[in-house]
């Protein structure tokens, strides 16, 4: 791969602006589309997403298509306050990550509008569904297996991701306090021993690592590493700085471990690592059709996920480093599956070959492109910097 201009980068930002606007107007009640082609559902947590990039990209028409898709689950929200999983859908329940993603779309895009009140009702019914959503009627929340975006991985118990999307919300409505609780609850160490103690609650440190466990419930916890919900940690501040720098030199240095062994040729991390592989406790069955090392769920290189893991990066003032990962996440925009499109924008890049296996003209791969190219040309993270401006600096224990 040779070394990207800036030509090819604002090529790049181009081709996803209209990637989104291709997608803005889908098939169900007119509201965008998932992907170019594949999926034509507009999934919430994919269009939540889509909202960081389209936030930074000034298109007004991008705008009013996220204010369509936000009043539409607003008004399709469940009487307890859920957001479904499906926008147009009010019967597809279930997501644990739908309605905090939710609430941190509303919260970004009050910012960008000035509009302080919108959709007010809704919001004060889905921040109470999330405050019962802790089942030790306390701070961090809970989920069931496959309830997130991994709809073919566990996570179980307190997952990192969704708490992350929690605070983050938290502290764009100002509940400063209940946000200073959620990072706490989170610098605690998950228990390694086999019996919890009385008033011992589990966190989400993992001991003699720089990063955060992917979930933590009671005696049990997985310390293997998800890149989505640490990259949000740093981004939101809830990592301190000596944190951040910690976690981004291990997180550099495994890939380059993993590329020495062959399991990643790619210049980027993988969503999710060390893999599960078939002799591993966690393996399911099902993991030999859709989840096998180095794909899916299992390390396979998202560029939605690529795309916060550079946010990040600017977050904790790595900006050499931020750009050079930009280039190559700009390279891998370009791949297809199905080869007639300059820009893929693929869903996911399989680890161990670099070849795109999802669908093309991905929303939230788009989005997110955007969005990074955006925080490495101002060495800022637009809604970040805010919310980091508010943390508490909790360095973990040693």
């Amino acid at each position: 791969m040779g070394k990207i201009d800036l030509q090819e980068i604002e090529d790049a930002k181009k081709a996803a602006l209209e990637v989104l606007l291709h997608n803005a107007h889908g098939p169900f009640m007119g509201l965008p589309r998932t992907a170019g082609w594949g999926y034509p559902e507009p999934y919430t947590r994919d269009l939540m997403f889509s909202i960081f990039g389209i936030a930074v990209s000034g298109n007004q028409k991008l705008m009013e298509s996220i204010r369509k898709v936000l009043e539409t689950l607003a008004k399709n929200q469940s009487e307890h306050g859920h957001i479904p999983s499906l926008v147009h859908d009010g019967e597809d329940r279930g997501s644990s990550d739908t309605t905090p993603l939710f609430l941190l779309g509303v919260g970004i895009f009050r910012k960008v509008t000035g509009e302080t009140e919108f959709l007010y009702e809704a919001v004060s019914k889905a921040l109470t569904w999330m405050e019962y959503q802790s089942p030790s009627d306390r701070y961090l929340v809970a989920q069931q297996p496959t309830s997130d975006w991994r709809d073919e991985q566990w996570v179980l118990g307190y997952g990192l991701f969704v708490n992350t999307i929690v605070y983050s919300y938290l502290r764009l409505f100002d509940l400063h306090e209940r946000a200073d609780h959620v990072q706490q609850e989170m610098s605690r160490f998950t228990i390694t021993s086999g019996t919890i103690h009385h008033h011992v609650h589990e966190g989400l440190v993992v001991k003699h690592k720089p990063y955060y466990a992917m979930w933590s419930y009671k005696i049990l916890s997985s310390e293997r590493f998800d890149l989505l919900g640490n990259s949000l940690a740093i981004l939101s501040g809830i990592a301190s700085p000596t944190r951040a720098n910690e976690m981004i030199s291990w997180i550099e240095e495994e890939c380059t471990a993993m590329r020495a062994k062959g399991e990643l040729v790619v210049d980027l991390p993988p969503n999710f690592f060390p893999y599960v592989k078939q002799e591993d406790p966690e393996w399911n069955e099902r993991y030999a059709e859709f989840n096998n090392p180095g794909d899916y769920h299992n390390g396979g290189i998202w560029p939605f996920i690529s795309g916060i893991y550079i946010a990040a990066l600017v977050a904790a003032k790595k900006y050499t480093l931020a750009k050079e990962k930009l280039d190559v996440l700009t390279h891998f925009v370009t791949v297809s599956r199905t080869s007639n499109v300059d820009f893929g924008f693929n869903e996911w890049i399989k680890a161990q070959d670099g070849k795109p296996m999802g669908q093309d003209w991905q929303t939230w791969s788009a989005a997110l492109y955007l969005y990074a190219a955006k925080c490495v040309e101002e060495k800022s993270t637009p809604f970040f910097d805010e919310i980091r401006s508010h943390n508490l600096q909790i360095d973990f224990p040693e």
